[in-house]
């Protein structure tokens, strides 16, 4: 299979980066990386380019990790909170997974975070405070409190009655009772 060499213009996954001067094979680059846009042929004057693409490369990335170390600082002092569902014993219905903490960081702090940056081991399926890991760019990391709480309201808990006030009240309605059924006149009997 003959082998071409072409400068990449875009990001490519797996094949290579921006800049990047790669041999892939005659088929890939003449049907699919040529015509899309993705590549141009390697040549003296592409060569030549190809200095300007690096250069534009190397800002691009440098601007990126800047913000994205930002982004960092102040995501790590935020606090996220997340409402969720909950039965009668406090239980989740569901669980919190990263698109709902992408989703609520860019409602609350109007923050843009893609949810396949926010790792997480396993979805939250507890109430209380969580921290999350947010891997933002290769070289910068950082955590992010969620705390997830309860739509619904805790149950109110029965006010003890003491057990004398008890059998106080069904003394009271069994006397109640009797004189109910003393005071109803006897059912007169049916005559043939």
């Amino acid at each position: 299979m003959p082998k071409t060499e072409v400068i990449l213009i875009q990001n490519i996954v797996g094949l290579g980066g921006e800049s990047d001067q790669v041999k892939v094979a005659a088929g890939y680059a003449r049907n699919y990386l040529l015509p899309q846009g993705l590549a141009i042929p390697l040549t003296a004057a592409n060569k030549r380019r190809l200095e300007s693409l690096k250069q534009r490369r190397a800002e691009r990335e440098t601007h990126e990790l800047t913000s994205m170390t930002e982004l960092a600082k102040g995501l790590s002092k935020l606090t996220v909170v997340i409402k969720v569902k909950t039965g009668d014993e406090g239980k989740m219905f569901g669980s919190v997974t990263a698109g709902h903490i992408a989703d609520e960081v860019k409602n609350q702090f109007e923050a843009v975070l893609e949810k396949k940056k926010i790792h997480l081991e396993h979805p939250i399926r507890t109430l209380g405070e969580h921290e999350v890991e947010l891997r933002l760019h290769a070289d910068v990391t950082t955590t992010l409190k969620v705390r997830v709480e309860s739509l619904t309201p805790p149950p109110a808990k029965p006010e003890e009655v003491p057990a004398k006030e008890v059998a106080a009240k069904s003394d009271a309605r069994k006397t109640d009772e009797r004189r109910e059924r003393k005071a109803r006149p006897e059912p007169k009997a049916k005559t043939a």
